[in-house]
C-alpha cells in the first residue's frame, strides 16, 4: 500500500466523521463538517499528484480513487437533500451518472480493462466537491451580497456531470461489442 493509496483510504474512513457532523446539529458542526470534507477533497488532488510524480499508480488507485469519491460526495449529497439543501432531482441525477459509469467500469474490469478517470471526470469531481462544501456553508454569510455561489457551483458540477457521463458512454462504446 503506496502513499496515493494510504490517501485513498484515508478519504474513505473521514467519510462517516464529516456524516457524523452534517447531521448532528451544533453550533459549529456544519463548519467542522465542511473542514473535514475540504480536507478528504484536497486528499484527493495530493494522491493524484503523488501517484503521478512518484510513479505509484496502481490499479488498486484507478479503481478506488474514483470509488471512494464516489461514495464521500454521493453521501454528502444525500445528507444535503435531507437537510433541504439540495434538490432532490439534482442528487438522483448525479448518482445516476455514478452507478452508471461504475456499471460500464464494471464492464471494463471483467475484460482486463481499467478505465481511470478522464479529465472531464475530474472536473467534474471538484465542481462537486465545491459545491458540497458551498451547500454546507450556506446557512452562513459570507458577504453582505446575496450572492448564490452555492447553486451556481451545484448547476455547473450538473452539467460537467451530464456530460462527463456522456463523455465516458462515447469512449466505452466498444466495451459492449460482442
Amino acid at each position: 500500500m503506496n502513499l496515493a493509496n494510504k490517501l485513498t483510504m484515508l478519504r474513505l474512513f473521514l467519510i462517516p466523521i464529516f456524516m457524523f457532523f452534517m447531521l448532528v446539529r451544533g453550533p459549529y458542526n456544519d463548519f467542522i463538517a465542511a473542514g473535514i470534507f475540504s480536507l478528504a477533497a484536497l486528499t484527493d488532488k495530493f494522491d493524484g499528484y503523488v501517484a503521478r510524480k512518484f510513479n505509484q499508480i496502481t490499479n488498486f488507485g484507478k479503481f478506488m480513487d474514483p470509488l471512494v469519491d464516489k461514495i464521500m460526495v454521493s453521501s454528502a449529497l444525500i445528507a444535503l437533500v435531507q437537510m433541504g439543501r439540495i434538490q432532490s432531482w439534482i442528487v438522483v441525477v448525479i448518482l445516476a451518472r455514478e452507478f452508471l459509469i461504475t456499471g460500464i467500469r464494471t464492464v471494463a474490469a471483467d475484460k482486463g480493462i481499467v478505465i481511470a478517470a478522464s479529465n472531464y471526470g475530474k472536473y467534474k469531481t471538484t465542481f462537486q466537491m465545491i459545491a458540497v462544501i458551498a451547500l454546507m456553508l450556506n446557512n452562513y454569510p459570507f458577504s453582505l451580497i446575496n450572492f448564490p455561489f452555492d447553486t451556481i457551483m451545484v448547476y455547473i458540477a450538473l452539467i460537467l456531470t451530464i456530460y462527463s457521463g456522456v463523455d465516458y458512454i462515447i469512449k466505452s462504446k466498444n466495451l459492449f461489442k460482442d
